[in-house]
């Protein structure tokens, strides 16, 4: 569910980590030992793999389409909060009309 204000201070969706609510969390030997193994788990889910060392949060590691993916994603939040403060100043943006004729002259 979309968070209803898209501020910088809102609270983003619950992330859901392949298929289910947890997220997939390796010891930082694991990055040494099994790297090929946390590779593949990053390709095949999509999803990041958290790296704890001491039993704390280290490290982050996600392939680099999920990283594209996740900008992509706050840029477009980006998008729709400058939108929305447009539109709470007041800014009605442009007719589909005149839109239309702007897309048309190139």
């Amino acid at each position: 569910m979309p968070p209803k204000s898209l501020g910088c201070l809102a609270p983003m969706p619950r992330a859901t980590y392949h298929n289910r609510d947890m997220p997939i969390i390796r010891p930082i030997s694991d990055l040494r030992n099994k790297a090929a193994e946390i590779e593949e788990l990053c390709h095949e889910t999509g999803e990041p793999v958290f790296i704890t060392k001491n039993g704390e949060g280290e490290l982050v590691v996600m392939s680099v389409a999920a990283y594209e993916r996740d900008q992509a994603r706050l840029q477009l939040y980006q998008l729709l909060d400058e939108a929305e403060s447009d539109l709470k100043a007041g800014d009605r943006g442009v007719s589909v009309a005149t839109a239309r004729r702007r897309l048309l002259k190139g």
